[in-house]
């Protein structure tokens, strides 16, 4: 559950078409009670094989319906046409607040843990998210359970419960979202926007809501939150002003005869939508510059306009024009400009941040250290860029490039996962026909120019608000937001500064960015000799295997799109030989993205993704999209590795990695958690002090001759999955081969072992206990270590995980509201694996442990107590997610690339697992747990992370009552890990576990 700012992109806020306007008669079989209307023309990709359909039901709720015989996971979303912009002005939150309740019981289901009990038992989950002028509620469950689960859902909007207890409890949930968020420089940001609104509009609320608004500052005016809830639900939840999004495995006349009984009941209550013709941001507060100081040490500038709401001119799309010219990358852009200048790193152009009515067109720009003295100049520049644009006036042929690629992304789209799906266009039947559901950001179909003009007539000095954030504006900033506590100062631009951004003029170096080479041409699917329908699609084999490079290969069968994945790990010992040749690692990487931003970003706008990223032992190459013109962007990233640093972009890249590295004290409690645990298992794993203190000397010529000499000792690890032959992808493989260096050598097998995990011997417990001085929320992360991966382990551990993970956030979160952060789960790294339990509040870390272990306490007669059927649900919804088939081409090239990465080489580890997963019973998981996670067990290894935090009103300080943890198999004290080296060097190491089949060694001495 969550609160966010809407992005509202190019979507139409017109109410539809009429009931029958363009739909079809009712097909043989479905019931004209309580529809008013069809609609079976639904535009949609050629390449999609699901059915669908849109209804008006009686009560004047628009419904999408999608058969898909295939799915693995039915899901559904419903939205109401409202959000936090229609919270009483004296109740900030209360439609977030509204939103947590709903989960929380109805009359027919009043238990409270009725929903997520029952998705947990059936392999599915929830969430929702209130937005300005939209919430939002989801959620997905194995498809012979849709209709139980449309039931449970369909009370949320019929007679929800809000009892006074969850009122209460859950009101800490509340509170705890917001404080996650304190600390966030984006929420700080947007809140300061809504502090300079004019206070007379909705958008100047604060929407999260905290327990002061939701309870401290009511109860002293003598208001009573649960009857506003009550109020808010009877008032704006109205089946005219909401939509659903249903899909299954059921035909389209099925899905209807299972949804029209249940969500006709809701009420329509005859709501009109609110909407805000009038700008939050008026002329009278225009020409405005905003100075902000930020918790993490960022440089931004954000240059926003106001803009009318444009999205009813979705098929014409002048946003998304004005948003690729000014937001492009390549050559003559914005960006290449003030990167020419050292004065920017990256810079975004959208349409951002609106609601109904009213809209918002923002530049954003990540600022260097010398740009943040050139705010003005950079302002300059975009007033310049935006001269250009007018003067060319809009370009044709710009816009007809834009609608190929988009037809064509419209036309070869991926299979989305059905509750993204679900949630990603139930909020489009509130703005939109519902037969351009689906083709809404894809196809447009009228060139309108004058549009175009007009959006750009808003972007103007006179229009202008400016927000730059920096640390050094802390002595400047006066001025504080009530709700984050930011500081700011609110100043109005000089008329001197307005006319010199007015007198712009273009200049030769800003121009429209060039025709796109990297559209595909070669939209041809490849002939494979697999069936398509194979269950468990082969393994990709070996194809080229000497010394330095090894290549996996793959055509595929399965998706039959004109697409291909590929990765290309370069591996060495050299990255994590110590601090400096790791931090070296990282910025060599960085330099390389930005050194090729402007000529791959045409690429990325054509449909082929591509990343660089660092590793622990080296640097991983990954393209996706359309496989046509694949080989020319990967001939264009590998050859930038071997590439001369730039010694400028090296000191601003340096800086940007030194100002990360010390803004991590920053992060989230739990994030904390997880690296100490990481540090205390992992065998070689350098602390964030030892990389901060190796990253401020490193130098240049260090980079330098860092590659060099990881080029010279490497080996390169590949796979090819998709529409690309044999052929062809030996040549890209041996391209690389040949960049490498002539006189390199190659990695002895032992150069190349992996890194290994510290064994916690039977019966310990140990504890380290580290501070955090930014957060006032204090973590616990409690880690029982289960042993080595294998077939039967692994399934016993994941059904142990899938049984417990319910009533574990049930009881630590919604009954005793430990904190908004509760999650249970398996943890993997380095063949060996575990359960893990974080939980992040406002209570002392010792405390959140002693209800964490009450609750594994617990947890054995849950279990023992477990009816037979029950159990057998269990099962089998972890059997249906572990054999749920890849969505995609790059989900499928994931899950082969984790087994050639971690060398277990088990390719049908689906099928395998849950063949032995079919042969457990509920008895054998009972022993599983009592031998590793019951605190009786004298063959435990657990180990506990304490994130206590110190900042001014958090949890660092213990209660009475709660000075000590103790374990329930008797008084004993865990042992403090006080010198995580000394720690390690005191413990074994796991072996890696044993591959599932035989493949050679890499290293010189492989051999096919």
């Amino acid at each position: 559950m969550a609160i966010g700012k809407s992005t509202l992109g190019l979507r139409d806020p017109g109410s539809g078409v009429p009931p029958n306007s363009g739909g079809s008669r009712s097909p043989a079989g479905a019931s004209n009670v309580g529809v008013m209307g069809r609609y079976n023309n639904i535009i949609k990709s050629q390449e999609d094989k699901s059915s669908y359909r849109g209804l008006i039901l009686s009560n004047r709720m628009k419904v999408l319906l999608v058969s898909d015989p295939k799915t693995e996971k039915s899901a559904a979303a419903l939205d109401v046409n409202v959000g936090y912009l229609s919270d009483p002005d004296e109740l900030p939150g209360l439609a977030h607040f509204c939103e947590h309740m709903l989960f929380l019981g109805t009359e027919k289901y009043p238990q409270e843990n009725e929903y997520s009990k029952f998705l947990s038992e059936h392999g599915g989950g929830s969430n929702a998210s209130t937005a300005m002028d939209h919430t939002t509620y989801y959620f997905d469950v194995l498809p012979p359970h849709l209709g139980r689960a449309l039931d449970i859902f369909a009370q949320f909007f019929i007679r929800p419960l809000f009892t006074e207890s969850a009122t209460s409890r859950e009101l800490n949930a509340v509170n705890s979202e917001h404080e996650k968020n304190t600390t966030s420089n984006y929420w700080r940001l947007e809140q300061v926007n809504c502090a300079l609104a004019d206070p007379r509009h909705p958008y100047s609320k604060f929407g999260t809501g905290n327990k002061e608004t939701l309870d401290i500052i009511p109860k002293s005016k003598g208001i009573n939150v649960r009857d506003e809830l009550l109020k808010f639900h009877e008032r704006w939840y109205s089946s005219n002003i909401m939509t659903l999004a249903v899909l299954g495995k059921e035909s389209l006349d099925e899905l209807e005869a299972l949804v029209v009984p249940l969500f006709g009941p809701v009420l329509d209550r005859d709501v009109t939508a609110p909407s805000w013709p009038e700008h939050p941001f008026p002329p009278s507060r225009r020409r405005t510059r905003v100075h902000c100081v930020p918790v993490k040490d960022t440089r931004s500038l954000s240059i926003s306009f106001p803009s009318p709401d444009m999205r009813r001119y979705y098929k014409s799309g002048p946003a998304r024009y004005v948003s690729h010219a000014v937001g492009h990358e390549g050559p003559g852009s914005l960006l290449a400009a003030l990167k020419a200048r050292g004065w920017c790193n990256n810079l975004s152009a959208d349409p951002t941040g609106g609601a109904r009515g009213f809209g918002f067109f923002d530049v954003l720009v990540d600022l260097t250290e010398e740009g943040i003295d050139h705010v003005d100049d950079i302002i300059t520049l975009l007033f310049q860029y935006l001269a250009m644009l007018r003067a060319q006036g809009p370009q044709q042929w710009v816009w007809e490039e834009q609608r190929e690629l988009s037809a064509i992304s419209f036309r070869f789209q991926d299979k989305y996962e059905p509750r993204h799906f679900v949630k990603g266009h139930v909020s489009l039947l509130q703005d939109y026909p519902i037969e351009d559901v689906l083709s809404v950001y894809d196809l447009m179909t009228e060139w309108r120019p004058d549009l175009i003009e007009e959006l750009l007539d808003c972007l103007t000095p006179e229009n202008i608000r400016v927000a730059v954030m920096a640390k050094r504006f802390e002595e400047k900033c006066t001025q504080i937001e009530p709700w984050y506590g930011t500081k700011y100062l609110r100043e109005t631009i000089e008329d001197a500064k307005i006319k010199t951004w007015r007198s712009a003029t273009p200049t030769q170096e800003l121009h429209l960015p060039s025709v796109n080479e990297y559209i595909p041409t070669r939209l041809e699917v490849l002939e494979s000799e697999e069936e398509s329908t194979t269950a468990a699609p082969t393994a990709p084999t070996i194809i080229k295997d000497t010394p330095l490079v090894r290549l996996w290969y793959k055509l595929d069968s399965e998706f039959r799109l004109p697409k291909a994945t590929m990765r290309f790990s370069y591996v060495s010992p050299l990255p994590n030989s110590d601090p400096l040749h790791y931090n070296l690692c990282t910025v060599w990487v960085m330099l390389v993205r930005d050194a090729l931003q402007q000529s791959t970003y045409s690429a990325s706008l054509a449909g082929l993704s591509w990343s660089l990223g660092s590793e622990v032992n080296g640097i991983t190459i990954t393209i996706n999209g359309y496989d046509d013109k694949q080989h020319v962007l990967l001939d264009t990233i590998s050859g930038m590795l071997s590439a001369k640093p730039d010694p400028q972009r090296f000191e601003i890249i340096k800086e940007i990695f030194v100002r990360a590295m010390k803004n991590y004290e920053t992060e989230q409690p739990y994030q904390h958690a997880l690296l100490e645990q990481t540090m205390c298992l992992t065998d070689v794993c350098w602390t964030r002090p030892q990389l901060l203190a190796a990253a401020q000397v490193m130098t240049v010529d260090q980079l330098e001759d860092f590659i060099s000499r990881m080029l010279r000792k490497v080996h390169i690890e590949g796979l090819i999955i998709g529409n690309v032959t044999k052929e062809r992808a030996l040549e890209m493989a041996d391209g690389l081969e040949a960049k490498l260096p002539k006189d390199g050598t190659p990695l002895l097998a032992q150069q190349l072992l992996q890194r290994r995990e510290v064994e916690i011997e039977k019966g310990a417990w140990y504890c380290s206990e580290i501070e955090n001085r930014i957060h006032r929320s204090s973590c616990t992360s409690v880690y029982y270590s289960c042993g080595l991966r294998a077939s039967r382990s692994n399934v016993l551990l994941e059904l142990l995980e899938q049984a417990l993970s319910e009533p574990c956030f049930h009881v630590l979160r919604t009954q005793e509201q430990l904190g908004y952060i509760v999650v249970s789960g398996v943890r993997r790294a380095n063949g060996v694996q575990g359960l893990r339990v974080i939980v992040q509040g406002d209570k002392h870390p010792r405390y959140l442990e002693t209800r964490i272990e009450a609750f594994i306490s617990n947890a054995q007669e849950y279990l023992e107590n477990m009816k037979n059927e029950e159990f057998l649900k269990f099962r089998s919804a972890l059997a249906a997610r572990k054999l749920e088939k890849a969505k995609h081409i790059g989900e499928r090239a994931t899950r082969f690339w984790s087994e050639i990465a971690t060398q277990m080489y088990n390719f049908d580890r689906a099928t395998i697992e849950v063949e032995q997963l079919n042969a457990v019973t509920q008895q054998d998981l009972i022993e599983y747990y009592k031998k590793h996670i019951s605190p009786k067990s004298d063959e435990r290894r657990k180990l506990s992370v304490h994130v206590v935090s110190t900042a001014e009103g958090g949890a660092g300080r213990l209660s009475p009552d709660n000075d000590t943890v103790i374990d329930t198999r008797s008084d004993r004290q865990p042992i403090i890990v006080t010198d995580i080296v000394e720690f390690k060097s005191r413990r074994g190491l796991y072996p890696h576990p044993v591959p599932f089949m035989s493949v050679p060694r890499k290293g010189a001495h492989c051999k096919l």
